[in-house]
């Protein structure tokens, strides 16, 4: 087959970007529910399965949205956790330990 010879499957929409750089049209997006935001300091993520791990673990936690981690490999990385309402920091401190890691405090 020649780089000239290529079948069309039909499986992409020309007219859209990827979904890396595609903006969501307004009906596309949904409206935050989320009321608090609340971060915490881990200590010895070192990677992507680090966050992984961290974030698994505390959106297990009832009522916890959405987790995002400011990874600073081998440092503090900053946790932000969206939830509804406030989450019970023991229930954070055990989410944490549970993956294998520990607090280092709360972000000043």
């Amino acid at each position: 087959m020649t780089t000239n010879e290529r079948t069309d499957l039909g499986l992409t929409d020309s007219s859209a970007g990827c979904s890396c750089c595609a903006t969501a049209s307004v009906s596309d997006t949904q409206p935050a529910t989320s009321t608090v935001a609340e971060e915490v300091l881990v200590e010895g993520m070192t990677c992507s399965h680090c966050v992984m791990s961290v974030t698994e673990e505390i959106s297990a936690i009832d009522g916890v949205d959405n987790v995002s981690v400011d990874l600073k490999a081998g440092g503090t990385s900053r946790v932000t956790i969206h939830s509804a309402a406030p989450i019970d920091a023991p229930r954070v401190r055990a989410a944490v330990e549970q993956a294998g890691y520990a607090l280092a405090g709360t972000p000043a």
